[in-house]
């Protein structure tokens, strides 16, 4: 595997292995026959130790060399194989077809190399039986068995990370798209408010000046141009509004207020919810913008109520404040027996509401409230 660094747990595996095999040939132990050769095997077992180290950075060349020098050995010195050498070639084993396809080249090459191994170790005892051979067989399957099975679950959990990186890649461009939308849709109610605030004022100086006297010919000339300037005013926000809102959804409908949250409150009745309103300080009029999404946000949280949590008890609250407005909407959760629609991908009811009080420099507060959810909205009002 490219890129492959080495770890402690190569460092702790490659050193058990070097002990194991020093401590094997010096003691003799699982009844190793006795080696002319001595010091050659235990050069040969620290230097397998070397190449365990660094098995994972280059499996195949690794696995390679350590057959095919243990293979020599068998075949120039007929000397018994020992427990250390056959556990290492299957941790050779294990490695390669953890790291790539079980049906590649490499593969393949691992359970050849092991093959050849078994083959050269099984001269030295000169003439092993089937079992035994079949022992080996078994080993060398789990060992390959349980590389490949790590292999497929390497495979498996990348590939679960692409999908989840997909899927988080694809919920922020929704979330882009939402705000933009929303924005979008800010904006043009906005200029529905200024283009009919600037016609108002050019209607006003119209009328101001055919009031004037003829002898107060500066003044009047000063008001006309404020009529021209408005009514060009006026043109170019239709123009604007045109391209904002494309043919499809051109409306010249008056923009609501809290002045008709009551007539929401009703329809939200007539839906199934049990809203009660109650209104602290003294209610006056807002700055059409700000009246606009503070109507906006009152609806998109009852409706946001009766979509998660069905015919329930809502209590909706609005403060006038001295220099703020606040809006609380409480909900006491769905009742027994309400179970909530699927989510559909594309809502865009919190990012709304955040947006259009982040248009005033107010903010938007959504969560959890006990059994039930609260929806709370600060706008300043200076």
């Amino acid at each position: 595997m490219r890129g492959t660094r080495l770890s402690a747990t190569d460092g702790l595996v490659a050193v058990a292995v070097g002990l194991f095999a020093v401590i094997e040939e010096l003691t003799g132990g699982t009844e190793l026959s006795e080696r002319p050769i001595l010091s050659l095997w235990v050069a040969w077992g620290v230097a397998t130790a070397v190449l365990v180290l660094f098995r994972r950075v280059a499996p195949v060349w690794t696995m390679t060399v350590y057959t095919a020098v243990s293979s020599a050995f068998f075949v120039v010195t007929l000397e018994d194989a020992a427990a250390w050498q056959w556990l290492t070639e299957l941790v050779f084993l294990f490695t390669v077809l953890s790291q790539t396809r079980l049906r590649s080249a490499r593969a393949v090459f691992g359970a050849a190399a092991t093959v050849v191994f078994v083959a050269t170790m099984g001269l030295t005892y000169g003439g092993a039986e089937f079992a035994e051979y079949a022992i080996a067989a078994g080993m060398a399957a789990i060992a390959g068995g349980a590389g490949a099975g790590v292999r497929r679950y390497q495979v498996l959990a990348a590939r679960a990370d692409e999908r989840t990186d997909a899927v988080v890649a694809r919920s922020e461009q929704l979330v882009r798209e939402a705000v933009a939308e929303e924005q979008a849709r800010l904006a043009r109610e906005l200029h529905d408010i200024v283009a009919s605030s600037v016609s108002m004022m050019v209607m006003q100086a119209g009328g101001l000046r055919r009031r004037l006297p003829a002898d107060l010919g500066r003044e009047r000339e000063a008001l006309s141009q404020i009529e021209a300037t408005g009514r060009g005013a006026v043109e170019e926000l239709q123009r604007m509004l045109h391209l904002l809102r494309g043919p499809a959804t051109d409306s010249r409908l008056p923009q609501p207020g809290l002045a008709r949250v009551g007539d929401l409150v009703e329809q939200s009745r007539s839906a199934g919810l049990d809203v009660t309103v109650e209104v602290t300080g003294e209610p006056r009029p807002l700055p059409a913008g700000l009246d606009l999404s503070a109507y906006r946000i009152v609806q998109e949280a009852l409706t946001n109520t009766l979509k998660h949590a069905g015919p329930t008890r809502v209590t909706l609250t609005i403060d006038y404040g001295p220099g703020e407005l606040r809006i609380d909407v409480t909900d006491d959760g769905p009742r027994d027996g309400f179970r909530a629609a699927p989510h559909i991908p594309g809502g865009h009811g919190l990012i709304g509401m955040r947006e259009r009080a982040a248009l005033f420099h107010g903010s938007l507060d959504a969560g959890p409230d006990g059994a039930g959810f609260t929806v709370r909205a600060v706008l300043p009002l200076k």
